[in-house]
């Protein structure tokens, strides 16, 4: 055999691996790539097809519409790139739509810079630490005390996604080199 065909043999495997995979995981949606407002609405509007075709419940819609937007937004926004080149082109990052028997899940992974890890990690872990109550007391602050960063946030995103979803953010950064790390965060909405 040909090192041509051993290559094509190989790929092969690896996508039926791959498909294999995400149907053990009870993958809806993956996506890897620039985050523009025109990929946003598409993949709600497809999201939105399945959920009617299974029926889902409208608050659960809702809530899962609104964490997909909040995540798609957050990578087309705050995603850092690595070549210079792209500095005027939207946020490119991974998007997992995740869905079993009880829970959705929204798992998003993008590039920052490492000097940013500290903070996000911070900011999220006391995000985690608050109750309902404690959430929305942090919200009515950040909208009245926050700063807009230089990219238009003022840092609402992360607890408007878990006063919607009730439950903590998972989040982890994997470092690439000595100047960014890739952030990985999962969000989970209870059926």
């Amino acid at each position: 055999m040909d090192e041509n065909n051993v290559e094509i043999k190989e790929f092969l495997e690896f996508v039926y691996t791959f498909y294999k995979s995400m149907k053990d995981a009870k993958v809806e949606l993956v996506y890897e790539g620039e985050i523009t407002h025109q990929i946003t609405k598409a993949f709600t509007s497809l999201t939105e097809t399945n959920m009617q075709l299974t029926e889902e419940s409208n608050n659960t819609q809702k809530k899962v519409f609104h964490v997909m937007i909040e995540c798609l937004q957050n990578i087309g926004k705050h995603a850092d790139p690595m070549n210079p080149e792209d500095f005027n082109k939207d946020g490119r990052g991974v998007f997992v739509l995740c869905k079993n028997e009880t829970e959705y899940t929204i798992t998003t992974g993008n590039i920052i810079q490492k000097h940013k890890v500290d903070e996000i990690g911070s900011s999220l872990d006391n995000i985690n630490s608050l109750d309902k109550e404690g959430l929305k007391q942090l919200y009515k602050h950040q909208i009245k005390e926050g700063r807009l960063s230089n990219k238009g946030g003022a840092g609402l995103g992360f607890i408007d996604i878990a006063k919607k979803t009730g439950n903590k953010i998972h989040f982890h950064f994997a470092p690439i080199n000595d100047d960014f790390s890739f952030m990985v965060l999962t969000s989970t909405i209870t059926r």
